[in-house]
């Protein structure tokens, strides 16, 4: 008996947590990316420089970040970047970068778009 209901307690556990899992990532997010910025990009407060990143997708309470890590560098840049997941109306079709200018002419990170995500990146 003891055995038996040892077995549905741990059933039942892998169960819940399945449906967690799901129910945490209904926006189809991945946890890491790798992106390639052809440019000096700025991220939060910081001016990243060209190359390739890559991006972990973490949560924090409530406060989804985004960490940027330099790859191919002995010692890579490292930068956290709070954003906001917006809802797409379908799967992203491809990937996107958008910047805006700032008045030094830098290039500011405002959108990621990761193509099979169903949510945007919003710094």
């Amino acid at each position: 008996m003891r055995r038996m209901f040892a077995g549905i307690l741990i059933l039942l556990s892998v169960f819940i947590m399945g449906a967690l899992a799901a129910a945490e990532n209904q926006l189809g997010i991945r946890d890491n990316y790798r992106v390639t910025f052809s440019e000096n990009v700025r991220v939060a407060d910081t001016l990243l420089p060209q190359g390739n990143y890559e991006i972990r997708h973490e949560m924090q309470g409530s406060d989804h970040i985004m960490v940027f890590r330099q790859l191919g560098k002995k010692n890579p840049v490292e930068v956290r970047a709070k954003c906001n997941l917006v809802p797409l109306t379908a799967k992203a079709d491809k990937d996107q970068t958008i910047y805006i200018l700032n008045a030094a002419n830098e290039r500011v990170l405002q959108e990621l778009v990761f193509k099979g995500d169903r949510a945007k990146h919003v710094f």
